[in-house]
């Protein structure tokens, strides 16, 4: 039986860990942890799944998330390759009266978000990147340095967006497993007509329990968890690809234009065609 809570690793002469997970090592299920996660993802792509969040991340991309948000990196392949330097540290690794001292306030409130998500975005993303790739090198209090440094930039800047907060969870081991189950399902299928049925009978739930089941713990109805899915899938091709919208509609689990149009103003408050414009690559 797969665990919610992993127990991260901690090496006797470090006060935090930061090192290079790859394949096979990439591949975390569903899981949340009592330290703060700062991760660079350095190879692969796919679906991020940070709390209620779901959206795709590239090679590049910075996440901060605070302790106890459940998470999940799902790559958009098996055969491509995930990697990730991934700093973990409890929110008091350098002592409670040390973030009470005045200096260190804006970093005090940063971390005190304890069920908060955050994607770094632009020239922050850049810049933290390249402390993160010192960081892993590093030994004594130069580590400690650029975690400080990596935090006060954070907690200062707004290049960053909220993607997830107060988001709290009370599962236990075996409903974790269940919420594996009808994630790996999802995303196997969405692009599949999917019913409350269908996917209540793999978890041999009853659909009211289900859907309570899946509320409580993803902090959204099951078809707006597909939503989301399916959108994202929709706008990676029309940044990816130049094929015709439509075709993309039908391509991204719909049948129709009307209700995929809809869905995807809901998410990206943009309609397809403008999203396109924004995204296209030069």
């Amino acid at each position: 039986m797969k665990t919610l809570i992993q127990k991260i690793h901690l090496e006797e002469h470090h006060s935090f860990a930061c090192r290079t997970y790859r394949t096979p090592d990439f591949e975390t299920a569903w899981h949340k942890h009592l330290e703060c996660e700062l991760i660079l993802i350095t190879e692969g792509n796919g679906t991020a799944l940070i709390g209620d969040y779901i959206g795709e991340y590239k090679e590049g991309d910075i996440f901060f998330l605070g302790p106890n948000v459940p998470h999940w990196f799902r790559k958009s392949s098996q055969k491509i390759v995930g990697s990730a330097i991934v700093i973990h540290f409890l929110r008091d690794f350098c002592g409670e009266t040390f973030l009470a001292l005045p200096e260190i306030k804006p970093v005090a409130r940063l971390l005190e978000n304890k069920n908060t998500g955050i994607q770094l975005q632009e020239n922050l993303s850049i810049d933290i990147a390249v402390l993160i790739r010192q960081l892993e090198h590093m030994e004594g209090i130069e580590r400690i340095q650029l975690l400080l440094n990596c935090l006060q930039k954070i907690s200062i800047s707004p290049e960053q967006k909220v993607i997830t907060m107060t988001f709290d969870t009370i599962t236990s081991g075996e409903e974790n497993s269940v919420i594996e189950i009808i994630i790996d399902y999802s995303f196997k299928h969405f692009l599949n007509p999917i019913s409350l049925k269908e996917v209540a009978g793999i978890t041999r739930m009853s659909i009211p329990a289900f859907c309570r089941f899946f509320k409580r713990n993803i902090k959204k109805s099951y078809f707006d968890f597909i939503k989301e899915i399916r959108i994202g899938h929709a706008c990676k091709l029309l940044r990816e690809t130049n094929r015709p919208v439509l075709d993309i509609c039908y391509d991204s689990g719909y049948n129709s234009w009307a209700h995929f149009s809809k869905q995807f103003k809901t998410v990206t408050k943009i309609p397809p065609s403008q999203y396109r414009k924004q995204h296209i690559k030069n």
